[in-house]
């Protein structure tokens, strides 16, 4: 089975990214706005077992933190993707980088940039004509993450969530 980690902001905030989303990602129906941690990987039902219990210490040893969101960036020209630039937090940067050690299957494909996506798989001009004109609006968002979540996908592509990792909450 396919598994991703990622972290959902509050609904307000999933809300007013959905109302960009649904018309420039093809994404948008399979699973809500979110930050990836770590990327799309395939596990059996053990190597889950191994890693619900990794993943409950990496959330214990967290503490909530606020996440700003306040500009639109491209991950142009590698890829026709728009994304919302999420202001740079060590503690995402921990978390992905323990969700590629240890037990963790190491598939990182690109440098970690944490972002949630709004727009990808777009030609070239739609691409330089969504871009320029979502980087004009003033997007700003503050929002408190205290989980993150281990997603699988089902037969028919949509994202749901297997477990939910809320942080510094002590496991048995």
């Amino acid at each position: 089975m396919k598994y991703g980690i990622v972290i959902f902001p509050s609904k307000p905030v999933q809300d007013e990214i959905n109302s960009y989303r649904k018309r420039y990602d093809p994404h948008y129906a399979l699973i809500p706005p979110h930050l990836t941690l770590k990327e799309a990987f395939e596990a059996d039902d053990a190597k889950i077992a191994e890693l619900i219990t990794e993943l409950k210490h990496i959330a214990n040893d967290m503490e909530p933190f606020s996440l700003n969101i306040n500009k639109v960036s491209t991950f142009a020209p590698v890829t026709n993707t728009i994304y919302l630039k999420v202001n740079p937090r060590q503690e995402l940067f921990d978390m992905a980088e323990k969700m590629q050690t240890g037990k963790f299957p190491k598939n990182q494909t690109y440098s970690y940039v944490p972002h949630i996506t709004l727009a990808q798989k777009l030609s070239e001009d739609e691409h330089s004509d969504v871009y320029g004109s979502l980087r004009m609006k003033d997007i700003q968002f503050e929002d408190t993450i205290d989980r993150f979540h281990l997603v699988y996908q089902l037969d028919n592509d949509i994202w749901t969530v297997y477990e939910s990792f809320v942080f510094g909450k002590e496991f048995v």
